[in-house]
């Protein structure tokens, strides 16, 4: 029997993982993508630099897809965040308990790379430089469009749409059959900055195992590591209204201003601000939601196209990447029921991607003002306490959601159940240490049921793959910084 057909528009990191979980599995898989090829321009421009941040869904995607230590031989781990105050001295809060529980940062053009490479060595083929410009989704054919504009026609067979917030492939879905499309902008934007490596033996200028964040109420700045030594920095502030605002910033000039008023500390580390300011457009941020993922068992998305969401809590990859392993495994056993996998999908997929996508949100009123907040660093700290002692029945939402394979859907009420524990217990008690275990358990106990805990992200790559050093960046010699209670 022919291997079944599968077309997939987009060959980023999403598109590209998914090339290769399905042609692992047997299938014919084809993949245009609009852009040059990564791997072969001279030059290659940036992009996007908002590094990715690889947590536990996305590491068991590649686990499945033989790939993950690859992977993070090319990132830089980070145990937590640098929280950066306008005054005060910096510290660390750590994402999870130990060294187990941390993410990583990678460039998207080296994970790309890996995955492009992967894919096509798995059998995937791809077409770069193919921009879709026109879907028939009764016929399963599509039109391409190359960089001088002649077009051309390709027999699709089944369409799977991995092309991104601006999906191409999901404009042609929603022109043959409405999809309820939904879009949230956020109100804020992005610029995207660099610290470039420092000169001598070590080369990074600040913590490297860290993500580093300057929180400053409704807006922000953060920065992630790279295994050159460089630091992605990134600027959100609201795109427009009063001081500060992109319509306030329009320029380099009035940028070093803020920075000078504002992030201190930082505008020394970027010889190239002004270049960066002045070259890099401001980012759009905003929310998809689609009331249809598929049309019948023709068409279907995933990833971003389906449901994109701001990068605020270092998901966006991940619930992409957990997609495809979802998808990959439905396709496999549907026996060429493609309708009844995709609908599958969906209703798997999609609560909890509307979980992450609320989550996110949530998140960026957290990095931007709270974690310099002592009611919610007191929080933290009483969460912490509670997991040590009363491991099976609490788990802080970010640990939920980031070293677990749990439900984004679980982990979303779970953890506002768990907040309105911890609020009611320092309402008593305003500081964590004054708080008694033995009520405080008790209370959790009768409150919340045990964890819903066999998803569990420990594997074989856990505690052991955290106990040696980095492959590729040796440790500093220097303590990080902590914030007491948070370790």
């Amino acid at each position: 029997m022919a291997k079944q057909a599968m077309t997939l528009i987009g060959g980023g990191p999403v598109g590209a993982l998914l090339a290769r979980l399905l042609a692992m599995r047997g299938f014919a898989v084809q993949v245009f993508e609009k852009r040059a090829d990564p791997r072969r321009v001279t030059g290659f421009s940036r992009g996007r630099t908002i590094n990715l941040a690889i947590a536990e869904r996305g590491l068991q995607a590649l686990r499945v897809a033989e790939l993950a230590e690859h992977a993070l031989q090319r990132s830089v781990m980070m145990r937590g965040r640098m929280v950066h105050p306008l005054h005060g001295a910096s510290g660390l809060q750590r994402y999870g308990v130990d060294d187990s529980e941390v993410i990583w940062s990678i460039s998207r053009n080296g994970l790309n790379t890996l995955l492009l490479d992967a894919a096509e060595a798995a059998g995937a083929k791809f077409h770069f430089g193919q921009m879709l410009a026109a879907a028939d989704i009764d016929a399963q054919r599509i039109t391409l469009a190359d960089e001088t504009g002649m077009m051309r026609e390709h027999d699709a067979g089944v369409l799977i749409g991995a092309d991104g917030a601006g999906s191409a492939l999901r404009a042609s879905m929603n022109l043959h059959r409405p999809l309820g499309i939904r879009v949230e902008p956020l109100g804020h934007g992005y610029k995207e900055l660099e610290i470039p490596p420092s000169a001598g033996a070590y080369p990074f200028a600040i913590e490297p195992h860290a993500l580093h964040i300057w929180p400053r109420g409704r807006h922000m700045c953060i920065a992630t590591p790279n295994i050159s030594g460089s630091f992605n920095v990134t600027l959100f502030l609201p795109t427009h209204g009063p001081h500060p605002s992109f319509d306030t910033a329009p320029d380099a000039a009035a940028a070093a201003a803020l920075f000078q008023q504002e992030f201190p500390d930082l505008l020394p580390r970027m010889p190239r601000f002004a270049e960066d300011y002045d070259g890099h457009p401001v980012g759009k941020l905003s929310t998809l939601y689609l009331d249809r993922w598929h049309i019948d068992g023709r068409a279907l998305l995933v990833g971003d196209a389906a449901h994109a969401i701001a990068p605020f809590h270092g998901q966006g990859m991940n619930c992409g990447f957990e997609d495809t392993l979802a998808l990959a495994d439905l396709l496999a056993n549907s026996h060429r029921d493609t309708a009844d996998a995709f609908a599958q999908f969906q209703h798997l997929r999609k609560p909890n991607a509307d979980a992450i996508a609320a989550m996110t949100l949530e998140n960026y009123v957290e990095m931007r003002d709270s974690v310099a907040d002592p009611h919610y660093v007191a929080k933290l700290e009483l969460g912490a306490r509670l997991t040590r002692w009363a491991p099976q029945h609490f788990m802080s939402r970010y640990r939920m959601v980031t070293f677990t394979q749990l439900p984004y859907a679980y982990a979303y009420e779970r953890g506002r159940a768990q907040d309105q524990l911890l609020e009611r217990l320092l309402r008593d008690a305003p500081n964590p240490a004054a708080v008694s275990m033995d009520t405080a358990v008790s209370a959790l106990r009768a409150t919340l049921s045990p964890l819903s805990l066999p998803c569990l992200g420990a594997g074989p790559m856990g505690a052991e793959r955290a106990a040696r050093p980095h492959p590729m960046l040796p440790l500093p010699t220097r303590t990080l910084e902590s914030t007491a209670g948070l370790a």
